[in-house]
């Protein structure tokens, strides 16, 4: 009795080592298949900075003035962009700036300061599109 018993956990345990060592060699199985698929995704990435870093050696450096002209023009929009965010965002009519102070003093006479280019230059406003159809 005590030897049937015996056999039997055996073969029971038996059975749950297989189970186990078969969900083992499907995880790894399943390891292996998606290793390989990062690999081939980072080979392509890797490719694909190697042509970037291709393009950026083959491309013509800016001249240094335009550098730093392009530098100084940042610079102006970040020093002035909080006076321009309320005409930006709608919320507000745009800042009086010391240039348009003086085209205002020194402009044509009897024209208003809020008028459109438009209407400075005496052209004619545009014309409606046409809906009848």
């Amino acid at each position: 009795m005590f030897l049937s018993y015996s056999l039997g956990r055996r073969a029971v345990l038996l059975q749950q080592m297989e189970v186990c060592y078969q969900q083992q060699k499907a995880k790894k199985q399943q390891r292996a298949v998606m290793s390989e698929a990062a690999r081939e995704r980072n080979m392509k990435l890797l490719e694909d900075f190697q042509k970037v870093e291709n393009c950026l050696q083959t491309r013509p450096l800016l001249h240094p003035d335009v550098i730093n002209l392009k530098t100084r023009y940042w610079a102006s929009v970040e020093q002035n962009l909080p006076e321009w965010e309320n005409y930006l965002l709608g919320k507000g009519p745009a800042p009086v700036t010391e240039r348009g102070r003086l085209q205002g003093l020194h402009g044509q006479k009897g024209t208003r300061q809020d008028s459109s280019p438009a209407q400075d230059k005496g052209k004619p406003p545009r014309p409606k599109p046409r809906t009848d159809v």
